[in-house]
């Protein structure tokens, strides 16, 4: 981990996260979510890990394993880990504002099948009482944001951006106050309720 010229930012290289394996970087993050109320995810890339089926978290951290060279692959335990470690979304006392790209729901990671049964699940978990999912659709126009790296925000304390090569931590109240402002211009673009369930419902027509 190395800090940042700000001292309340970290950079942690992926290489250095994973060197024991998959599975317990998956485990590092549940005192974190236990003791987070409201969760922000945008992602423009991938389907949010809380969110992800099984086989889909699977598919995902097989790409993991093989880009990062890891001596042995641990993506199948740590898929179970990360779909475990996301049965927080179904607790009333928490809210989980969940934000895609459309492009998002036709990058297909796995096989048909895996890509369906995520879908499927999008649906039922988008419509959980404690989730707000919301799609940009990709014929928004004259965009306010343009599509930004992953990132989470866990109540207004943190915010971790992921890159290519590391992890960034953010808490300097200015720079998560930057990123939430983000955040809300990217969601004032995004669609919710049956306009949400028509974008996925075609990115599921799109597999047949």
């Amino acid at each position: 981990m190395t800090l940042s010229p700000n001292s309340d930012s970290t950079y942690t290289e992926w290489r250095h996260e994973v060197r024991d394996g998959l599975k317990p970087l998956q485990n590092t993050l549940v005192q974190l979510f236990q003791q987070t109320q409201l969760f922000r995810i945008y992602s423009s890339t991938l389907m949010p890990g809380l969110l992800q089926t099984e086989g889909y978290a699977g598919a995902v951290l097989r790409t993991v394993a093989d880009f990062q060279e890891l001596s042995f692959d641990d993506s199948a335990e740590a898929a179970r880990a990360r779909v475990e470690r996301s049965r927080v979304i179904h607790d009333p006392e928490r809210q989980f504002v969940l934000l895609i790209e459309e492009a998002v729901l036709h990058h297909q990671l796995g096989d048909r099948e895996v890509m369906a049964a995520q879908l499927d699940y999008l649906l039922t978990a988008g419509a959980l009482p404690s989730v707000s999912l919301g799609i940009i659709p990709m014929a928004t126009r004259e965009r306010v944001q343009w599509p930004r790296e992953t990132l989470h925000m866990y109540d207004d304390n943190l915010v971790s951006v992921e890159l290519v090569s590391a992890k960034v931590n953010i808490t300097q109240p200015s720079e998560v106050a930057l990123y939430l402002k983000a955040f809300e211009q990217l969601n004032s673009m995004a669609v919710y309720g049956a306009e949400a369930r028509t974008l996925i419902l075609k990115a599921l027509e799109a597999l047949r």
